[in-house]
């Protein structure tokens, strides 16, 4: 006598969690995203990945210039402003990389399984390659400018992997919202420029109008920001009360926006 198979759906784990041992699973599919992205950027340029060198050494010596009067009294001024950029540039890429890949390239959604979350976790993946090499002119800029290198530099693993947990909850979060409103994507080329200059990246915190200070410490960035500076330009590990700001944004909008996310997703093969 045959028996049957009884389903039970009341046994199936929550869609949240279900999403994060998906996106184990294809682990694989979400590395050839990253090989296929780090491949195309760079096709059919002369210097390849040598751009992801020459973009944040560029916005450097143009921000040197610009605004050395104003704050080049700092020493090692350049490594100042090089350390916040290459944190900016990571952000900013990656949340823009991942709302894109699936508003205007969601079909592939529509034509075969695949976590929908791989697309924001690949772009953020990306991104870390790109921030690897970015490295390299970073430590050259050091060295020029006498900027010692310090045990604390084995902390910026740390540093990245906040930033990426931040990052990724941000990139959910517009995905999600983009998938309905796609206007957001081009609001939020205007939010990162304000945004940007609301960051201390080109400025020291000190820096900022005192009145108007508190507007920094609402601002998540500030203190993932601050992590790369402290790690890279002052050479120190960061304290504690510098550390716990960037834990609680980074794992709070993640957990946050991966469950926002998960809800919404079924809908998302009707949208794009």
């Amino acid at each position: 006598m045959r028996s049957e198979e009884i389903y039970d759906s009341s046994q199936n784990l929550p869609v949240a969690i279900q999403e994060v041992k998906e996106a184990f699973r294809h682990h694989f599919l979400i590395g050839q995203f990253i090989r296929r992205d780090i491949l195309t950027r760079y096709k059919r340029s002369y210097l390849g990945i040598g751009w992801s060198m020459l973009n944040p050494l560029g916005t450097m010596v143009v921000m040197t210039i610009v605004f050395s009067h104003l704050f080049g009294s700092v020493p090692g001024y350049p490594v100042y402003v090089l350390s916040g950029i290459i944190a900016w540039n990571f952000y900013s890429k990656s949340t823009t990389a991942a709302m894109n890949t699936v508003v205007w390239g969601g079909g592939l959604i529509r034509r075969i399984y695949l976590p929908k979350t791989s697309f924001s976790i690949s772009a953020i993946g990306t991104e870390i390659v790109n921030l690897g090499f970015s490295l390299v002119p970073l430590a050259l800029v050091m060295l020029v400018t006498g900027v010692h290198f310090g045990l604390s530099i084995t902390f910026l693993p740390i540093c990245i992997l906040l930033l990426s947990c931040f990052s990724l909850g941000v990139a959910l979060l517009l995905t999600t919202v983009a998938i309905y409103f796609p206007d957001v994507a081009e609001m939020y080329q205007i939010i990162l420029t304000a945004w940007m200059y609301l960051t201390p990246i080109i400025y020291p915190e000190t820096a900022f109008p005192t009145k108007y200070r508190f507007m920094l410490e609402i601002n998540p960035l500030t203190s993932l920001v601050r992590m790369f500076h402290v790690t890279l330009f002052e050479g120190r590990f960061p304290l504690w009360v510098e550390i716990w700001p960037a834990i609680l944004w980074s794992f709070g909008v993640l957990i946050f926006s991966w469950l926002f996310f998960t809800k919404k997703s079924d809908e998302f093969v009707y949208r794009v």
